[in-house]
């Protein structure tokens, strides 16, 4: 009996398998570009109306098991490929080619609390690919789309290690409140964007006008930047390594004068004076220790002694992998920056871990985590002093000792800083950004999501300066220590409905939204500390002018918001968003604004009546408008607070408090702004050519300003709702496949913004020229003399009506009364914002080669560079090369005569000698990389290498000739010269 059973079950089992094995069968195959026959890694092979799947590996190959029927459906997707349907019947074996899809509009585009196809957006939305981002090598991936999204008006602030960049969208709104964007990352508010690697990043969005960014309410009025980051992927596990290294070099920078400059312009003060008529009268003119100096040729080059070439480093380490319930992207980052200065350099790790998991049907959850770590040291920029201090003398005494007072002058040598235990500044900054999510969806059109986020801000910084020190100068030593603390939450509540009902799709999002930030400092600061080997670790041990302060500030931000997006046929589209916030920072019975928008779209090429050619392949017509706030100042604006001042009866001290000079405001509201935007969609040439075209015309009203008092009131300003502004501009954003190819291509992206900002109305109702506002000017200008040249020999008659002399700076009579005034006189020069700016983005590719070639250029502003204000006509200190004074000899209109008992101060309308046009062209980035056939990188195990050179910043061509030692980006600050990178560079996959 027990025989018979076991071969009954040998039977049975044998029976099953063969069942089985006759329910499935295995086919295998490999997918290829169409184009050029590539094999595709990565793509998705599903079988239609079943469960199995899988990716296609390195090769491009894939094993699949099939039922077994007669014929099987599979369906293949690939990124940037057309999704395709393969049937299959009872072959084993099969090859798959895909077409590239030229077509965008079906790309999925991130907007405010949800995503969209782009073929269904309504505002004025503009998208950049992560790859396009980590095609400029920058610190900051702000920086890397400069000049590449229409509306976006991006500057750095300078050349050191340590700076940061600007960034405005559409214009400045409010005159003394944040301009700045609303950052979010990965569905949460982040700030600090020099934190994020480039190659961390999937895509960036930009949301500008009011139906895209009234879902943020108050935190999206001055535009909002969505950063997406990369995500786990369902197959094989992959490994890259991003790395690039290169130096930096001056840019340009303006020439000092050479040492026959300088005495040159010395003599001529003196000889202006009556002092100076030859050589016999340099002891006039000159101390005895300068003409030792000018005897023996002993002149210092300060700026080759301060600058040298920096370096710049960044690896990144990333890892790929997923099934189809768990998903992980892993990164690592080390950033190493050293400036052109000593003491300038900054050091980024960063840490990235990305976790999505799938739990059942319905639930799935997940976390988003960002680590960074800077370890800086900041330098006291000294070429400010080496650009005034006298140049003449040497370094070094003849024992070799380091000469702290050149020619025992007043003031330090440039070169002070850099001696050992003298200046130092240490900086550490420690950030975690780290959301984690749970999403349900517990049937087909309805999903939740919630997002808790925190962002952990700590930081400290600590500086030491001797005596000997630029700062310092001769004073006791000074040591200072700061840290803060920072810590914000933000939790995400999302539920959206989507149902598509025959021609009608709607989706329904509603959204409660809370963030909480609290942040605190401690500053202690002392002199005359015993030790300077101690530097800034032994406050302990100052024994003058000990001080301490601490701060706390907190703030709230409670919101609920709903959107609705309805498209008929898809061609008909409509998009209504409102939003409630409420803001502690503001008053009482202020706290709550409401900001609805609306927005509407046409897609005319849709139309029956719309013959679709080879012309005009895609047309729509979008249209929005809407409100949004801004409470962007300082939390407690809306309070007085007393401060400790010096106070004593007699001569007994006594504690003393008075009004901190900003007094509150309690009945401080939002700032508003409204937005109308009209926009237009084209496709040409089979959507090879996209075209996207914005006008909008945006009105700010009860600004946040602060306003100044009059002294009497013992207070110093007020932050009151007051004023209006205006923006109304252009944008135009083209992207071109020019030429496609098996083995060549070429791609190109323009783009062009023109913006025209303006104040509308102050509290006044005229013109603010104590504080430089002007209505119908924008909100920065320059108001000042007209400088027509300088009076010359012939003219000294005229001059003389004047009170003035040839030689002397000749302005503009705006009035004809025959005397300049400052209240008749003067008049607004110009403005620091742009006409225009833009961007032309070329790539080609041929085989494995690729040249990228990225133009920017910025138009119509007005800078004042310190560098042509630098001029000294007692000829004392130095002065820039390119100073060309006016003498009898050399009739120039640049410059007045110079005067050794003038300084430039004590001279008339000397304020207009630097104002110049700073329009400027860029090449911002080439970089020609070449990557490796996959047969040779197969071959050591790798899926692909990519070798890659690029130059930043390499050639810059200005408007004026004046600037040509100049780089106009900046505005005209001198210190930290902006620089041009080359770096090489290897990407690798695993």
């Amino acid at each position: 009996m027990k025989k018979r059973t076991t071969m009954l079950l040998f039977f049975a089992m044998a029976f099953f398998t063969f069942t089985l094995q006759a329910q499935v069968r295995s086919l295998s195959g490999k997918v290829t570009s169409k184009t050029d026959g590539e094999p595709l890694i990565g793509v998705s092979i599903s079988v239609k109306s079943s469960t199995a799947s899988t990716i296609t590996d390195a090769s491009g190959n894939f094993k699949i098991n099939l039922p077994d029927q007669a014929e099987s459906t599979l369906l293949v997707k690939y990124i940037g490929f057309k999704d395709l349907e393969v049937p299959v019947r009872n072959q084993a074996q099969i090859n798959i080619q895909l077409e590239e899809d030229t077509k965008t509009l079906d790309e999925i585009v991130v907007i405010g609390y949800g995503t969209v196809k782009k073929r269904d957006l309504t505002g004025s939305v503009v998208s950049v690919k992560g790859n396009e981002i980590a095609e400029v090598p920058s610190a900051s991936i702000i920086e890397s789309v400069q000049g590449k999204i229409p509306g976006v008006d991006i500057v750095r602030s300078n050349g050191s290690a340590t700076s940061g960049v600007s960034m405005t969208v559409r214009g400045n709104r409010s005159i003394t409140a944040n301009n700045g964007p609303l950052f979010i990352v990965d569905g949460v508010q982040y700030s600090n964007m020099q934190d994020l690697n480039p190659n961390d990043i999937e895509s960036m969005e930009v949301l500008k006008d009011a139906s895209s960014t009234a879902i943020y309410g108050s935190r999206g009025a001055n535009g909002v930047i969505i950063v997406t980051t990369k995500k786990g992927v369902t197959g094989k596990a992959t490994v890259s390594f991003n790395g690039y290294t290169g130096i930096s070099t001056v840019a340009r920078y303006p020439s000092l004068m050479n040492l026959e400059q300088f005495v040159n312009l010395r003599r001529e003060a003196f000889r202006a004076t009556g002092k100076w008529s030859g050589l016999a009268d340099d002891s006039k003119a000159f101390n005895n220790a300068e003409l030792e100096a000018i005897s023996k040729n002993q002149y210092i080059d300060y700026h080759d002694l301060l600058i040298h070439n920096g370096l710049l480093q960044d690896y990144q380490l990333g890892v790929n992998a997923g099934t189809e319930k768990t998903k992980v992207y892993f990164s690592l980052g080390y950033l190493d920056e050293k400036g052109i200065l000593k003491q300038d350099w900054s050091n980024r790790y960063t840490g990235r871990l990305n976790i999505d998991q799938t739990i059942g049907k319905a639930f799935k959850a997940g976390m988003q985590s960002q680590l960074t770590r800077y370890e800086q040291s900041i330098r006291r920029d000294p070429l400010n002093q080496a650009n005034k201090v006298n140049p003449l003398g040497t370094v070094y005494d003849e024992k070799g000792e380091f000469i702290v007072y050149p020619l025992g002058g007043a003031f330090v040598s440039p070169l002070a800083d850099e001696q050992p235990n003298i200046y130092t500044n240490r900086a550490i900054r420690t950030r975690i950004l780290t959301n984690a999510y749970i999403e349900v969806k517990p049937i087909t059109e309805l999903t939740f999501r919630s997002t808790l986020g925190a962002t952990i801000d700590n930081g400290r910084n600590g500086t030491y300066a001797a005596p000997q020190s630029i700062d310092r100068n001769g004073a006791f030593p000074r040591a200072t220590y700061a840290a803060d603390n920072g810590f914000l939450i933000n939790w995400e509540n999302v539920l959206t409905y989507q149902k598509q009902i025959s021609d009608h799709s709607i989706t329904l999002t509603g959204v409660n939204s809370f963030i909480w930030n609290r942040s605190d400092f401690i500053s202690a600061a002392g002199e005359n500390q015993l030790l300077k080997s101690q530097l800034f670790y032994a406050l302990g041990n100052a024994n003058a002018n000990i001080a301490v302060n601490t701060g706390y500030e907190m703030s709230n931000l409670v919101s609920f918001a709903g959107r609705a997006n309805y498209s008929y046929k898809g061609k008909y589209l409509l998009t209504l968003t409102g939003r409630t916030d409420g803001s502690s920072i503001l008053a009482e019975g202020h706290k709550w604004a409401f900001f609805p928008s609306v927005a509407v779209g046409w897609r005319i090429s849709d139309e029956d009546f719309f013959k679709k050619g080879n012309t005009v392949s895609e047309l729509k017509l979008r249209a929005s408008y809407g409100k949004a706030g801004n409470y962007a100042v300082d939390p407690y604006s809306t309070q007085s607070s007393l401060s400790r001042v010096a106070f004593a009866y007699g001569d007994v001290a006594a504690p003393g408090y008075a009004f901190s000079p900003q007094v509150g405001n309690p009945n401080l509201g939002w700032e508003l702004t409204t937005t109308l935007n009209l926009g237009l969609d084209i496709g040409l040439v089979n959507n090879r050519v996209n075209t996207t075209i914005d006008f909008y015309d945006s009105k700010t009203s009860d600004l946040l300003l602060a306003r100044g008092l009059p002294p009497t009131t013992g207070v110093t300003s007020v932050v009151q709702n007051i004023g209006k502004t205006k923006n109304t501009g252009v944008e135009i954003g083209i992207n071109s496949e020019n030429l496609k190819g098996k083995a060549v291509g070429w791609t190109s992206s323009l783009s062009f913004t023109s913006n025209r900002e303006r104040i509308v109305e102050l509290v006044s109702g005229t013109d603010d020229i104590g504080n430089g506002w002007f209505i119908g000017h924008p909100t920065q200008v320059f108001y000042d003399y007209e400088k027509l040249g300088i009076w010359q020999t012939d003219e000294a008659a005229e001059a003389a009506k004047y009170g003035q002399t040839p030689g002397t700076i000749k302005v503009r009579d705006l009035n004809d009364d025959n005397k300049i005034d400052a209240t008749n006189d003067r008049k607004v020069i110009g403005t620091s914002r742009p006409k225009w700016f833009g961007g032309f983005d070329n790539t080609f590719t041929y085989k494995g080669f690729e040249l990228n070639f990225y133009v920017f250029a910025r138009f119509g502003q007005t800078i004042n560079p310190d560098f042509l204000r630098r001029y000294d006509p007692q000829g004392i200190g130095q002065s820039t090369a390119a100073i060309n004074y006016w003498t009898p000899e050399n009739p120039s209109n640049d410059y007045p005569r110079p005067n050794s008992g003038l300084s430039l101060a004590s001279m008339l309308y000397t304020s207009t000698i630097g104002y110049v046009d700073g329009s400027y062209i860029r090449v911002r980035n080439i970089s020609l990389g070449y990557t490796l056939p996959k047969s040779i990188s197969q071959k050591v195990f790798m899926n692909n290498i990519k070798v890659y050179a690029t130059a930043k910043n390499p050639f810059t061509w200005t408007r004026s000739s004046r600037l040509e030692e100049y780089d106009p980006e900046r505005g005209g600050s001198e210190n930290f010269p902006m620089t041009k990178v080359f770096v090489f560079g290897l990407n690798l996959g695993f």
